[in-house]
């Protein structure tokens, strides 16, 4: 049958739940899994405090993504700028007055959970970006004066997250950016000069960051410079690697965690953590599963008849991409520590939730691939 308010065809709710990318949704459960057994065994052999409110939030989200996945993707494109400023809203309360939490001010206490609105802000800038370069053409991208709101789509929510301070966050929200920036059909040329503005203006930068970020930085650079402070994270990491060998030291049995020499094993640390629990053999394993899920994810964009639902389908991807690269890079000393989680394994009930919003929406995506867009958002018959 006709939707009366979008237009054209309209599938019903058993339809809709058929067309949902089930293996996809295997392959989330698959790595969450692999995410509780590493909490278990960070707790040393405990579901509590940690794998039990995985499992819980795990399926909550499930729930919620298998939701979003069935609401017709005109929907969001309806309400992208709604979703965008709600967000922003958030972030701005927290500068306001959010909740503190290991020297930074990132959350909002809702009792039941602390919501972390920057990364929330991860999946509502997608969704604005492929809201506003949906609606232009190339010739309009080709114009300058075009590309200054989504430039401030960026800057705004980037600049609220880098004050909590929180440099991971808002890198991530500039590189998924480019991204959608390169695939609307902005000029490469344009970018080298960004790059080249960027560089002229890190000596400025550098003064702006706090003592902390410039200290990991400089660790990076020579992490042996303070084996016992600024050096001590990238320095048992390191050694955790190594000492996992090829096939690791068995479940449970990792010294560098289970001795309390790796930091926040829980969080940022647990891909290291892992690699020494199951080696080479299995941290490649869980590369595989992500590299699949990164397959999957490009396949479903470019399959969308819309520009809309294939820059909504790239955009979460690349935040997945980023999310994985930057951990796994930042835990074996290839970057700076910044502070990012390795999705759906490392413990945080807001980035969980992010993830699976933004899965919601690609599987969205995939669900009504078929349904055109106008640049109006009408639907085309």
């Amino acid at each position: 049958m006709n939707d009366p308010v979008l237009g054209g065809p309209e599938l019903t709710l058993r339809q809709k739940l058929w067309q949902i990318h089930w293996f996809f949704v295997l392959l989330l459960a698959i790595v969450a899994s692999v995410g509780f057994a590493m909490l278990y065994s960070a707790a040393g052999g405990s579901i509590d405090p940690w794998a039990k409110r995985h499992a819980v939030r795990f399926g909550f989200g499930i729930v919620l993504m298998i939701s979003i996945a069935v609401i017709d993707t005109r929907i969001w494109l309806r309400y992208a700028y709604a979703v965008y400023f709600a967000i922003l809203l958030m972030l701005v309360s927290v500068d306001v007055g959010g909740a503190m939490g290991m020297g930074a001010r990132r959350w909002i206490n809702l009792g039941v959970i602390n919501l972390q609105p920057s990364e929330l802000m991860k999946v509502a800038m997608v969704l604005a970006l492929a809201r506003y370069f949906h609606g232009g053409s190339l010739e309009d991208i080709r114009r300058p004066i075009f590309l200054i709101p989504p430039i401030l789509i960026v800057v705004v929510p980037a600049a609220f997250v880098l004050r909590q301070p929180d440099l991971g966050t808002s890198l991530i929200l500039l590189m998924t950016a480019a991204g959608i920036f390169f695939l609307a059909g902005v000029r490469l040329w344009k970018f080298a000069l960004v790059g080249v503005l960027s560089l002229a203006a890190m000596p400025v930068a550098w003064q702006f960051l706090h003592e902390y970020q410039k200290k990991r930085v400089l660790t990076f650079l020579n992490p042996e410079s303070d084996p016992l402070g600024a050096g001590y994270h990238i320095i048992q990491s390191k050694i955790a690697f190594g000492s996992g060998g090829l096939s690791g030291r068995g479940f449970m049995q990792g010294t560098q965690g289970h001795l309390n020499f790796l930091p926040e094993m829980q969080t940022d640390f647990i891909f290291t953590m892992l690699s020494e629990e199951l080696g080479l053999i299995g941290g490649l394993i869980l590369l595989c599963l992500y590299i699949l899920m990164l397959i999957y994810g490009i396949s479903i964009s470019v399959r969308s008849r819309s520009h809309f639902g294939c820059l909504l389908g790239m955009g979460v991807t690349s935040t997945f991409f980023l999310y994985v690269f930057i951990n796994i890079a930042m835990v074996m000393g290839l970057i700076p520590v910044v502070g990012v989680p390795l999705p759906l394994i490392s413990y945080g009930g807001t980035a969980m939730l992010t993830l699976l919003i933004g899965f919601g929406l690609l599987m969205g995506v995939w669900v009504h691939r078929d349904v055109t867009i106008g640049r109006r958002g009408a639907a085309d018959d």
